[in-house]
């Protein structure tokens, strides 16, 4: 009760705003009308009856016309960072602080995407404007002026909150699309080992929740790290290297996944965990399967949505972005199942499963 008190005084207000952002979340009566759309204009009158009707009219209330899955992309992310910004303005620390390490992930993804941008001579605006919103920084722009990862932390990232992270990848070695992927990799593994030293020194029900959920990111990283590393000219030690250490993984099941030479022998080390054992059982490419990608996604859904049961923590937070993220990504996965005329894959979404 005295910790339920306390919390509220500063962070009491901002956790109803964001359960009550949680409660707009689409429910599945949604989606089984969303599927049996037959065009966009369709799918854009079922959503006005939803959240997001503000998002498809214009500010003098008429509707947007010329709907395309791009623009309603866009829309859709920039609708979820302008719920998480207003969040983040009222927010005071350590509130604050933990919202700005849910922002560093999407400020690495843009990173990285305007690496590999610049690696594939595009030109900076384009690729830009594929930024997520959430992760815009100042300096990021300019990433297209480095050529080694060391030229890229001193020009664009030491002045920037991913500097920590980037110290474990100063090279003097050109960038290349390998590079930049190992760049990504390090960069999550630091990430992440931080932001869970963050949240264990938060303590309570924060400490507990987020735990147990950036465990399984970490663990879901490294299944994917070692299941993409094989057939390429990775060594087992640098796939090791590129393991977050915060997870139920570590330190046998990280040690094994290093080790292992192909899928099976992953699907070995998953049976030794009853969290992902039944992911990996009948995963696969085809008809009415379930990719092993997807079943990581459905996990991560019902346990941002377990948060939600428990109150007087910083989790919500950031399993409603999570939610919110999905959210939109299986109306992007229905637009364009619309749009390409593939309706056979139309319910081939992940669900977001309201607790």
């Amino acid at each position: 009760m005295l910790e339920g008190m306390l919390f509220n005084i500063n962070d009491g207000y901002l956790e109803g705003i964001c359960r009550g952002f949680r409660s707009t979340i689409l429910k599945q009566s949604d989606y089984a009308t969303l599927v049996q759309c037959e065009t966009l204009s369709d799918l854009k009158l079922h959503l006005q009856a939803s959240s997001y009707r503000s998002m498809l009219t214009s500010d003098e209330g008429h509707e947007k016309t010329n709907l395309t899955v791009a623009n309603l992309d866009e829309q859709l992310r920039d609708k979820l960072a302008a719920e998480f910004s207003y969040m983040r303005r009222q927010s005071v620390p350590p509130l604050s602080e933990f919202l700005d390490f849910v922002r560093y992930a999407y400020m690495i993804d843009n990173t990285i995407l305007l690496m590999t941008g610049t690696l594939n001579q595009r030109p900076v605006d384009e690729v830009a404007a594929r930024c997520h919103p959430l992760g815009r920084f100042q300096q990021m722009e300019a990433v297209h002026v480095a050529l080694t990862p060391r030229e890229l932390y001193n020009a664009v990232i030491v002045d920037t909150p991913l500097a920590p992270f980037f110290l474990d990848c100063i090279t003097e070695h050109s960038l290349n699309e390998v590079n930049v992927e190992l760049i990504r990799n390090m960069l999550y593994k630091a990430y992440l080992e931080s932001f869970d030293k963050f949240c264990k020194s938060l303590g309570g029900v924060t400490a507990e929740t987020m735990s147990d959920i950036l465990a399984f990111e970490c663990d879901r990283r490294a299944f994917m790290i070692t299941i993409n590393s094989f057939r390429t000219e990775l060594t087992k030690n640098e796939r090791a290297s590129l393991f977050p250490r915060c997870g139920l993984l570590q330190p046998a099941g990280l040690a094994a996944l290093a080790a292992a030479d192909n899928y099976e022998q992953v699907q070995m080390v998953a049976q030794n965990y009853s969290a992902y054992h039944s992911l990996f059982f009948n995963a696969g490419e085809g008809p009415g399967e379930r990719t092993l990608e997807d079943r990581f996604f459905e996990k991560e859904c019902r346990m941002n949505s377990a948060s939600f049961l428990r109150q007087f923590h910083y989790g919500v937070f950031y399993s409603y972005l999570k939610l919110r993220e999905q959210e939109c990504r299986n109306i992007v996965w229905i637009a364009e199942c619309i749009s390409q005329n593939q309706r056979a894959f139309i319910e081939n979404y992940i669900k977001v499963e309201a607790l």
